[in-house]
């Protein structure tokens, strides 16, 4: 069975975790946990935001207010997701005595909301200029 879909397995049976390697500092895991609740809090804002941009900026065209919502939830969605497969992994290296693993996504996160935001500025700058 591949890694991933043990990994998926282990999103909604957490017990088994505890088949895996030795328990570690309960320290670690409580740090693992804390860092999962900032990615569900990154992901709750970044679904808030999405939700702001459609209903509080109605004066940007459609396409424009819906591209960049869109980008705001789908954001959201990827770092609630990627919240409970980053704790499993972490959690798993460490009963392991592994290193614990690396990811490209908070840099594609970062570069993201980097573009939405630069996209907002733009809006802001063109939409307060042309009035």
């Amino acid at each position: 069975m591949s890694d991933f879909v043990q990994s998926l397995r282990l999103w909604f049976a957490p017990r088994r975790i505890r088949d895996e390697g030795e328990t570690p500092d309960y320290r670690f895991s409580l740090a693992n946990e804390r860092t999962f609740l900032a990615w569900i809090r990154t992901a709750l804002a970044l679904i808030g935001g999405g939700f702001a941009v459609d209903q509080f900026l109605p004066d940007l065209r459609w396409g424009v207010r819906v591209g960049l919502a869109l980008a705001l939830l789908a954001g959201g969605v990827l770092c609630a997701l990627r919240a409970v497969n980053h704790w499993v992994r972490c959690e798993r290296a460490m009963r392991r005595g592994e290193d614990l693993p690396v990811s490209r996504f908070p840099a594609l996160l970062s570069l993201a909301v980097a573009a939405v935001a630069l996209a907002m500025v733009v809006l802001v700058l063109f939409g307060r200029a042309g009035r």
